[in-house]
């Protein structure tokens, strides 16, 4: 049977502090979570009752492990996360100062294992026949990785629904010269020539395609081929645009900010949800949206991703209770 949702990208482990508006030097305790966007997305979705693998990598190391084991508790086929001899499993902490303030330090060095994926080792049957496969920006910051998720696109060629999460991190990209927007650029062209839904922010739009104002850069990602344009506003909400025509502008969820590190991930499951589902582009953003909220007013991202129920809930009552 084919996967509802296969994703390819980051994990790694989130050690989040169990108290708020404290700077990390003074923090004493923290909590141990499964991370990376692409491994939360599949969480996100599975939590919505869809099939779903990832295609990672961890390290060698007790770490690795705990990611195995809180994907299987999610309810995430790991049979595609092998691990990297040599390569340390990523850490990443964070502040928490809300309600928008969460910085991050990434422990990824020398090499995050998860930039180790080796287009040669893909199963690339299994990636043709999923309903939806998604790939992130983060993937094509260095090699092999950036074969490997340009190898897969191909192969799939538009079959069903192809998800590029343009997941802008500059950070990543170190073994190109520049290591800018303009460096990145040349590779996005070429995953969204396989792409039939770009989701991102508008520093991600604008680095796919130059064009930072949000109804440009939709009709940007369009042109560049994709049917379905998503473009995150922060505060003015979200943007979808589909190669038809139609067109949704959704605000965000009144919501009490915890934590607001994970709010994407679960936008992007629930996105995935609606788009099996078959809904129109509004419905699709107000449950995607209301995900993002339920998630960002709790501590922990993959497991604080919303059921159905909760996010019925949301909308019904018009905001994150």
């Amino acid at each position: 049977m084919a996967y509802d949702l296969i994703t390819m990208g980051r994990i790694g482990v989130d050690l989040y502090p169990l108290q708020t508006g404290v700077p990390l030097p003074q923090v004493t305790s923290f909590g141990k979570f499964l991370g990376g966007s692409a491994s939360n997305v599949a969480v996100a979705a599975a939590r919505l009752g869809r099939r779903t693998a990832v295609i990672t990598r961890t390290g060698d190391d007790p770490f690795g492990t705990y990611l195995h084991e809180a994907l299987k508790g999610f309810g995430v086929d790991d049979r595609w996360v092998t691990p990297v001899p040599g390569l340390p499993t990523p850490v990443t902490f964070c502040e928490i100062f809300p309600p928008d303030d969460f910085p991050l330090y990434f422990y990824r060095q020398p090499k995050a294992p998860d930039l180790e994926i080796d287009a040669h080792e893909l199963d690339l049957d299994a990636i043709r026949d999923a309903r939806i496969f998604w790939v992130t920006g983060t993937g094509l910051s260095e090699e092999p990785s950036r074969t490997a998720t340009l190898a897969a696109l191909a192969h799939r060629a538009k079959s069903g629904t192809t998800v590029f999460d343009l997941d802008w991190r500059p950070m990543f990209w170190r073994d190109t010269a520049g290591s800018g927007p303009a460096t990145a650029r040349p590779f996005y062209a070429e995953a969204l020539k396989h792409t039939t839904v770009a989701v991102g922010n508008l520093d991600e739009v604008e680095v796919a395609t130059g064009v930072r104002e949000p109804h440009a850069a939709a009709r940007a990602l369009l042109d560049a081929g994709v049917e379905v344009a998503v473009v995150k506003q922060g505060p003015k909400g979200v943007l979808a645009v589909n190669s038809k025509g139609d067109q949704a502008e959704v605000p965000p969820l009144p919501v009490n900010v915890l934590n607001g590190l994970g709010a994407g991930d679960a936008f992007g499951g629930s996105l995935c949800h609606g788009l099996l589902e078959g809904w129109d582009l509004e419905k699709i953003m107000r449950h995607a949206n209301a995900a993002g909220a339920i998630v960002a007013s709790r501590l922990e991202c993959s497991s604080a991703m919303p059921t159905p129920d909760e996010i019925e809930a949301a909308i019904t009552a018009g905001a994150v209770k």
